[in-house]
Order: C-alpha cells, then structure tokens, then sequence
C-alpha cells in the first residue's frame, strides 16, 4: 500500500527525516526540484520550452530548483517569480540566487513565451499549505496556465495543482487543471480523493530522500491506498483437501416482493467470491422467486407478510446458527421495528455482520444499537445513506467524505465502506483505506448488493477484519473495470459484475 500524508503530517516526516538521517530541508528541495525537472523533461516534445511559475513558499523554491536542471540540461526555460519577492523563504531566495548565477532571469508574467504543443508550464505557485482562494496574481498566473493548456502546452504540478486544497481534494476558484502532478515523498489524500484525483491528471510520485519509515509513526489520520498486490495477496490459493464446508455459510437477510432481485445479486455474489453456502432468508412470498434466480441459493422462510420486526427475531436467531456471516438489508421491507430487530439480532449472534440499503435507514435513527454487537460490523453506506446516519446533507457528505466516514467508524466502533469513485474503507482505529478501481458504470441499480455479497463472503471465509472489506471493495471496482473494458460503461449492469467481472478478476488473480 501507498501512505497518503496530510499538510501537516508531510511538515512531520520532513522535520523527522533531518531528525533521523540529517536531511535538512535544502537536500529535500533540491531533490524535489530534480524530480519535478525529470517528470517536466518527459511529457515535453522533442523541441518544447518550459516555463516555470513560481510562488514565494517552498513549492516556489522547488520549481526555481526545476527550473535550474532544466536550463542545465540544455532545455529552453522560462521564469516568472509571482507574488512579494520579498517572503520569499530562506531555502526559495537561495536557489533563486543559485538560478540567476546561471543566466536564468525570472521575467514578468505578461513578458513570458505563448506556449503550444510540446511545450511544458510547471505549476510551482501554490503546494500543499493553501489555506484560501487564490487572488490577484496568482488568480491571473492560474488563468495563463489554463489559456496555455488549451492551445497545447502540458502542465505539470508541483506536488498539487494550485488551487486544489491538499488535504480534501476540494478545488477552490480558480484551480489549475494539471495533465501530470508530482507528489514529493508521499500521496497526498488531494491527489487520490476526487474531484482533487481529476485534477491532479496523473499522479507521479518521486523520492526526495524522507526514507520510507518517516511515514510509521506519525500523528493522525493513517491514510493509505490499495493497490492490486495488497487486495491479490488478501486471498489464499485454495487447498486441495477443501470441501463447502471450508470455505464457511452466509446468511443474507434480503429481498422482498419487488425487490427479490436484491437478493439475489448478493447471493449469486457471495457464491461468486468464494463462499461455500449461502442462505437468503425472506418471506416466503418472495423466497420463491430469490431462489429461482439461481439453483445454488438456499433459503429460510420467513412467516407472515409485511415489514421485518421483533416478532421475525426467534426466526432469524434459528436462521444464523451454524452461519459464518450475515448480510442483511439490501430489499427488506422496513417498518417501525426493523431497527430494533437488528440491534437485538447483532446483540445475540456473534457473526461478522454486513448492513447495506433499508439495514442502514433502519438504524440511522438509533446507531446506539450498533454498539451492542458481539461481533464486527461492516456498514456500507452510498452517499445519501450516509447522510441519514450522520444527519449531514448529502452535498455535505460529499465535500466532507473523508473527515465523515472517520468520524462515523470511531464514534460507533464499526468499520464504514462510503461508496462512490474512490470509495473509502474506514476502520474504527482510525486506518482509511482508499480504493482506486471501478468507474461510472457501476453507477446502477444493484452495484451495492453486489458489494455486501463479496464482503459476506469474505468474512465468511474467516478473512481479518478490515482486510476482509478493503479486499472486496478494490474487487468490486476491478469487477467493473474488467466488466466496462468488454461491455462498456454505458450497458453495465450489477449481474455483469458477478456473472462476468468477479470471475474475471479471479483469474486474473490466479484464484
């Protein structure tokens, strides 16, 4: 996995990194501005320029470093210092001396070169400190990189596009819109989390000479993204001498009249992902049609009609013994008694326990049910859900996605899957994990059931927690991915995800 670094904890590792190998901040600048001249030299053409904007702050000092091995190497280079000269830091003025001793002399904006196809403009104005909008110079530089960007040039970022706040991923206005970003060190959760992700275009990360151990110890948030080999490496071979039995039972409580398809997808996806039984439990006017969408569904009645309540507890309570997960919620009928039904059932049964859909708006009133878990529970929540339980707008939720979905897992001690592009994985000990697959197709009725069944039938499969989560999360979005590359965005939908996408995941994962 990657380490994701906030402003604050990059300050840390780097006052660390002089602490434990003596590397004083003009090393880190020098290094910095080496990598970003590399990155800089390799999307130019054959024959393009380069010119460099430049801020009073550090990030400034690292395009000015830019800027001096570009020229170095031969390259045609372009300087324009914007804002007060005179805040320049100590470490900036000193490679701007260092600049001007080679003949490079910093010009005003309104002198510097139009720049077209093959040319490079570096975005050294603003890095990861941005506390407001940028204004008067700064707005006019970000204007002449947007205006050069369309008539060819490519832009390159010092650590994060200017305009884009570092740690949210939240643009303000105006924005530089970069076609490759260069994070110095480590990921910044601007870089990872969208609309910052978008922004940033392609993120290349470059050592500056911090040491990978600057990063373990840490105050705050532990922030990390998933990569393939981290998810591949959750899921062991399979033993030769294994039986259903070995690969454990998951009851989903789900599905309804009108909705019996929900069900199905998370059974049909647990079966999919490895889970060697699965039982719906549902009512019986509806557990016929769940358990004809495929042969290998079992299924336990439940009696009566209408919506799940106390009076379904006994049922239930029969339905999880000898069970290794439960997922419940995706199509149940709801009323006033649901959520106290789960509270008491997660109180009595010490399952793994997933909730998604009418599971998590039968709780949001009373998250205090939660607590009394015996076992771990997994809420997966798409942004309008996750405002019902934070009692946040979903506007709110979506600008604060981050922060909410911390807050949500440690305030109730389970672990949160927020959904959407870079959905997020939070764990009640404060460790996120940020998911990088899936894409806009998945954006269809029945995605989410898709994802309870994986999670069920990893839990199932005794998988730790929350590796069991992060795992099926980077799963699901790879299962669209792979689905998308073959049937398109616009024609995806969640049975492509189990009857093509998780198979072709697992092969390609050799499981």
């Amino acid at each position: 996995m990657q380490r994701v670094l906030t402003a604050a904890q990059m300050r840390e590792a780097e006052q660390d990194a002089e602490k434990r190998h003596g590397m004083p901040s003009a090393l880190l600048m020098e290094n910095a501005g080496r990598g970003l001249a590399e990155v800089a030299r390799s999307v130019a053409g054959p024959d393009g320029r380069f010119t460099v904007l430049c801020g009073p702050g550090n990030n400034g000092g690292d395009g000015l470093v830019a800027a001096r091995f570009l020229h170095e190497g031969g390259a045609r280079v372009a300087v324009a210092l914007v804002g007060d000269a005179a805040k320049l830091t100590v470490e900036s003025a000193r490679n701007l001396t260092a600049l001007k001793s080679f003949g490079v002399v910093p010009r005003s904006l309104e002198t510097l070169p139009e720049l077209g196809h093959g040319d490079v403009v570096v975005d050294a104005l603003f890095g990861t400190g941005l506390s407001r909008a940028p204004a008067g110079a700064f707005a006019e530089a970000i204007g002449a990189i947007a205006r050069w960007r369309r008539t060819g040039a490519k832009v390159v970022a010092a650590d994060v596009p200017s305009g884009l706040q570092s740690d949210s991923g939240e643009p303000f206005s105006p924005c530089v819109e970069a076609d490759v970003t260069v994070a110095f060190g480590f990921l910044k959760p601007g870089q990872v989390l969208e609309p910052g992700a978008s922004l940033c275009g392609r993120v290349r990360r470059v050592d500056i000479g911090m040491g990978g151990e600057a990063s373990k110890e840490l105050s705050g948030p532990r922030l990390m993204v998933v990569e393939e080999a981290d998810a591949r490496g959750t899921l062991p071979a399979r033993r030769a001498d294994s039986h259903k039995g070995t690969y454990g039972h998951v009851l989903a409580v789900a599905g309804s009249r009108g909705k019996t398809g929900a069900a199905a997808l998370v059974a049909k996806s647990a079966l999919r992902s490895g889970a060697g039984l699965v039982t719906v439990a549902a009512r019986g006017d509806a557990l016929d049609l769940i358990q004809s969408h495929s042969a290998e569904i079992m299924g336990t009645p439940l009696d009566g009609t209408g919506p799940l309540g106390m009076r379904d507890l006994d049922a239930l309570l029969a339905a999880a013994e000898g069970k290794d997960a439960l997922v419940m919620g995706p199509g149940i009928p709801r009323g006033p008694e649901t959520g106290a039904l789960i509270g008491e059932l997660l109180s009595r049964v010490e399952l793994p326990a997933v909730l998604d859909a009418d599971a998590l708006n039968a709780v949001a009133d009373d998250l205090s049910v939660l607590r009394r878990a015996k076992g771990p529970v997994v809420l997966t929540p798409h942004p309008g859900e996750m405002a019902r339980l934070t009692g946040k707008s979903t506007k709110e939720v979506q600008a604060k996605r981050l922060e909410l979905v911390k807050q949500l897992a440690a305030g109730v001690g389970v672990t949160v899957v927020l959904k959407g592009d870079r959905t997020l994985t939070a764990h009640p000990d404060g460790r996120v994990f940020i998911n990088t697959t899936g894409n806009a197709g998945m954006a269809t009725g029945g995605s989410g059931d898709v994802l309870s069944g994986l999670c069920g039938a990893f839990l199932a499969q005794g998988f730790p927690m929350p590796d069991a989560v992060w795992t099926a999360v980077y799963a699901h979005g790879l299962a669209g991915d792979l689905a998308a590359a073959k049937r398109g965005q616009l024609g995806l939908i969640a049975g492509d995800l189990v009857e093509q996408g998780l198979c072709d995941v697992w092969v390609r994962w050799g499981r």
